[in-house]
């Protein structure tokens, strides 16, 4: 099954030869993170911005990855199956391939570009205010290079939940510039400033 996205720009301009996706977060949706596109002063670029596959149970109209009122995370695997085949079938809906697309994420959203990116030959992952949900596992293959940004004093999700995250990876061998903020949850332009540079970097 597919994702519903909004696209910018909406055409299939050819010139666009990058690709990011950006994750929103729990009880947000799809245009929540939108004006990241006009932040990010990337050229030649295609953003897409996925709706969370779940109703919220709370927000009217906001989405969710899975569920957190249980311990149980319910309907997280589905969600991850289904993230992942959406971004294996993008290269041959936009024509850019895995190599050149960043896979971004905020909060819960950030946590699911942990879990799927590490899985896949993308140019880069940006997981802010993100963590992961298990201890990933070793590949034949290198991870891709990594950014991950926190709130030192975000009351939402932990700073610890990222730096147990960025522990994990490290002892993996992951590529990762991790950087903490005096914020809460949210992204404030400082985390813009350095996403741009990683992006322009790893995007070339």
């Amino acid at each position: 099954m597919t994702l519903d996205s909004i696209a910018l720009p909406p055409n299939n301009n050819e010139n666009l030869n990058r690709l990011v996706v950006i994750l929103h977060g729990w009880g947000a949706d799809a245009h929540d993170l939108l004006a990241l596109a006009s932040s990010l002063n990337l050229k030649d670029c295609k953003y897409l911005f996925p709706n969370a596959p779940y109703p919220h149970p709370q927000v009217p109209g906001g989405r969710a990855w899975y569920g957190l009122e249980t311990k149980d995370l319910r309907g997280l695997s589905e969600s991850r199956q289904r993230l992942l085949d959406w971004i294996l079938d993008l290269e041959a809906q936009t024509n850019i391939p895995l190599s050149r697309t960043a896979l971004c994420g905020f909060s819960q959203g950030g946590a699911m570009v942990l879990d799927v990116g590490i899985k896949l030959p993308v140019a880069a992952i940006v997981s802010l205010s993100g963590f992961l949900h298990t201890q990933p596992k070793k590949s034949n293959q290198p991870f891709p290079p990594i950014f991950m940004a926190h709130g030192k004093q975000d009351m939402v999700i932990p700073i610890e939940a990222s730096e147990q995250a960025k522990s994990m990876l490290d002892a993996l061998g992951a590529d990762i510039q991790y950087q903490a903020f005096d914020m809460g949850h949210e992204i404030k332009p400082a985390v813009i400033s350095l996403l741009e540079s990683f992006l322009i970097e790893k995007l070339a």
